[in-house]
């Protein structure tokens, strides 16, 4: 008796360690840890993943490109699309770019046309970070590098309020005619993501109908709203889908509101842009909100407490970011400044949010626009 309860306790530590074995092996024990997924579906492929700027060739028929700014039809020109990853390796993609847009497509207004490049179906891409881009919109500069850069901010800016904004990439661009060795200097550009990719991480579908603000979703109307409000953009209109896209969850859903093009905003201060005479506004740098009339501003709270929560962050864009010079800096950090002391004075941003209210004002004029390809 006294050698089998020996052995009982040798025998139960080896059957325990056996059973331990056998759960490890089949997954039990112990609970991994678990990230909660997003609650979008990121689709880009990680073309918007990163900040870092991404240096890219264009080369094909560049003069007949640039000059095709006049048809209402642009034609569509085969290019070499070049990239060049993080370890060094060169991916060549065969695509197809055309002129697009109105103000900044003219010769007249803009140095460079914004373009859009059309990847094949099946190509080299599928191997780089543009293997789920089907077409992308290329914003080029009109009157300076500087101000392509302010705008790429100003959707960061936007991309840290809502997901229901337009990713977009900073890119630094050479460009070159294939009849001969010649090339162009490097320019700033922005990639934008396409509106179906934005509608497919949030779980939407892209709706073409115009309608009036109020029969948008509230919540993304007056955050889309407060953020043109903070950048200094009334170069937007609901009624004409003037710079604005709907997203939709779900067929016959409220449509929400995604705003983008923000070259006419105060803040990115570029020399061409002018408000509308409709709004008899001094400059781009004075501020409007251009709203629609709502009685109960309670409303604002929790989208002023959002931007509150990520004003460290939109600061930080800007004192971080080695494409700006120190003065820029200093004068949007004021201008900044300005719209946090509003949205933190309860009179001040009431005052200003209420303005649609006043028939006497501007803050509900609706500005036809023209609608940008």
């Amino acid at each position: 008796m006294k050698q089998l309860n020996n052995m009982i306790p040798k025998r139960f530590a080896a059957v325990f360690i056996f059973l331990l074995m056998a759960c490890l092996l089949l997954g039990f024990g112990p609970a991994p840890v678990v990230l909660s997924k997003p609650a979008t579906t990121d689709t880009t492929g990680g073309l918007f993943a990163s900040d870092e700027l991404l240096q890219i060739k264009l080369t094909g028929k560049l003069k007949e490109l640039m000059n095709d700014r006049e048809s209402a039809d642009p034609q569509s020109f085969p290019f070499r699309f070049s990239y060049t990853n993080e370890q060094g390796i060169e991916t060549v993609i065969p695509v197809e770019v055309r002129t697009r847009g109105h103000f900044r497509r003219m010769k007249a207004n803009c140095t460079y046309p914004p373009l859009l490049i059309k990847f094949p179906n099946q190509g080299p891409q599928i191997t780089t970070v543009f293997r789920n881009q089907k077409k992308l919109k290329l914003v080029m500069p009109c009157d300076g590098e500087e101000y392509i850069v302010r705008e790429w901010l100003a959707y960061k800016i936007y991309n840290l309020i809502t997901p229901k904004s337009l990713k977009a990439r900073l890119v630094k661009i050479q460009l070159g005619d294939e009849r001969n060795s010649k090339t162009v200097n490097p320019v700033f550009g922005i990639l934008l993501e396409e509106e179906d990719q934005l509608a497919e991480r949030n779980n939407a579908t892209v709706v073409e109908t115009k309608l009036r603000p109020q029969q948008t979703e509230v919540n993304t109307f007056l955050t889309m709203s407060v953020f043109q409000y903070l950048i200094g953009n009334t170069d937007w209109s609901v009624e004409y889908l003037q710079n604005i896209k709907l997203i939709a969850p779900k067929a016959g859903s409220v449509p929400m509101t995604v705003a983008y093009d923000f070259d006419h905003a105060g803040l990115v201060g570029a020399p061409y842009a002018q408000p509308a005479e409709e709004l008899q506004m001094s400059s781009t740098r004075e501020r409007r909100y251009r709203g629609y009339c709502i009685k109960d501003l309670s409303i604002f709270n929790p989208v002023l407490a959002e931007f509150n929560r990520v004003k460290g962050d939109i600061y930080k864009l800007y004192t971080d970011c080695k494409f700006l010079d120190e003065k820029y800096i200093k004068s949007t950090l004021r201008y900044l400044d300005e719209f946090y002391a509003t949205i933190n004075n309860t009179k001040a941003w009431q005052r200003a949010f209420a303005y649609p209210c006043d028939k006497n004002g501007t803050g509900n004029v609706i500005i036809k626009g023209l609608k940008e390809e």
